[in-house]
């Protein structure tokens, strides 16, 4: 084996942020802190904060959400273990789908991988129909192209009704 090939491969990843339980935006700093502070990733960006609406549930409060960027040598199922632990460290307990959260992790690209796997779907199966991902995405990188529709960030949410989807920029930083 050579050394080239003993050498992990970097990869950057971006997160999906939100939460509308407390103080949501604090919420939302404190986990780009933690990936900022975690020895298995470099946080390399992250977007402003937008208020939305939920999206498939009523009666749940205003969400603020965001994205970050992150370099890694973790494999995508390990950084999504990451998230994960970040998630209940921050007091998330997982009871039904779409509930209200102290805080949402959702590992949105790894590089220009496609994973379809029993507990990880990358790209983000539903990242494409969401204006409160594809807003920061564009404001983060509006020209990368999602890796299995093959069109940009910007081309995604070009195509996106607002309908039902209002995304609002947050001052709070």
């Amino acid at each position: 084996m050579s050394l080239g090939s003993m050498q992990s491969q970097m990869n950057t990843a971006y997160i999906g942020i939100g939460s509308n339980l407390g103080d949501r935006h604090q919420n939302c700093l404190t986990a780009v802190d933690m990936l900022r502070k975690s020895r298995e990733c470099k946080l390399t960006g992250h977007s402003g904060w937008y208020l939305t609406d939920p999206v498939g549930v009523k009666d749940q409060e205003q969400y603020v959400n965001g994205v970050a960027s992150v370099s890694t040598e973790l494999s995508a199922n390990d950084l999504l273990r990451m998230l994960l632990a970040i998630e209940k460290h921050m007091g998330r307990v997982r009871r039904t789908r779409w509930e209200s959260r102290i805080i949402d992790l959702d590992l949105l690209l790894y590089g220009r991988e496609v994973i379809n796997e029993k507990h990880l779907t990358v790209p983000h199966p539903l990242m494409h129909l969401r204006r409160f991902v594809l807003v920061p995405m564009v404001e983060l990188e509006p020209n990368l192209t999602h890796p299995s529709l093959g069109l940009t960030m910007s081309e995604l949410l070009a195509q996106l009704p607002e309908d039902g989807q209002e995304v609002c920029f947050t001052e709070e930083q």
